[in-house]
């Protein structure tokens, strides 16, 4: 068998040359064999038409055996010569010849540095776009970050604006005078608060002492 790889003439016909080549040799092989077991069988028979006769089935294994490794070797010869002309004639693809789906190998020829060259800008393209997602992602969580600070500090305005509504109700407008009237009531709210405290520690101490 050939040892080229023929790696062109696999891509055209979808399989290698070699493992045609061997399919065939095998069904001849095959063929081979079956004719020397349907000859076997027919000596056999035609023996058995002649009581006397002294030549048993073993001797005619044997001697079948012998014709077979006889045609055997023949044919290994006769093949070889069979394979090289198959693969140099029929199976081959002339060098000058260039497949339908390669012409544009031909249009655009690249060296082996331009492709090398190639293949390092597509590498760096994609770091680039790497980069780029990746600072894309940052953005896109900072950006976050900003809209929640924005709806943080628009709940803030509202807050301040009904203070500001609230102060104008009690005839404040002023920014200073809104945070004294604020605090104003907040102190009015603690005494208050510590004077409910204050009531409901007398009432308890009341109740204890009944």
């Amino acid at each position: 068998m050939s040892v080229n790889p023929m790696a062109y003439e696999a891509q055209f016909f979808g399989f290698t040359p070699q493992t045609c080549m061997l399919r065939i040799y095998i069904a001849f092989q095959d063929y081979l064999f079956e004719m020397m077991l349907v000859v076997e069988s027919v000596i056999l028979k035609k023996l058995g038409g002649f009581p006397d006769c002294k030549i048993g089935p073993f001797q005619i294994r044997k001697s079948t055996e012998k014709f077979l490794l006889f045609m055997k070797e023949h044919f290994d010869k006769l093949f070889s010569k069979m394979e090289e002309v198959l693969l140099q004639l029929v199976l081959n693809i002339p060098k000058n010849v260039l497949l339908p789906e390669d012409k544009v190998h031909e249009q655009y020829p690249y060296s082996k540095e331009q492709f090398q060259a190639l293949q390092d800008e597509i590498r760096q393209l994609q770091e680039q776009y790497r980069a780029e997602a990746s600072a894309g992602q940052a953005l896109r969580a900072e950006l976050e970050e900003q809209n929640a600070v924005r709806a943080e500090l628009e709940k803030i305005l509202q807050w301040f604006d009904g203070l500001e509504n609230i102060c104008r109700e009690h005839g404040t407008s002023n920014f200073k005078e809104s945070l004294a009237f604020l605090t104003q009531n907040s102190k009015r709210l603690q005494d208050v608060l510590k004077d409910v405290e204050e009531k409901s520690k007398k009432i308890k101490k009341h109740d204890q002492s009944l």
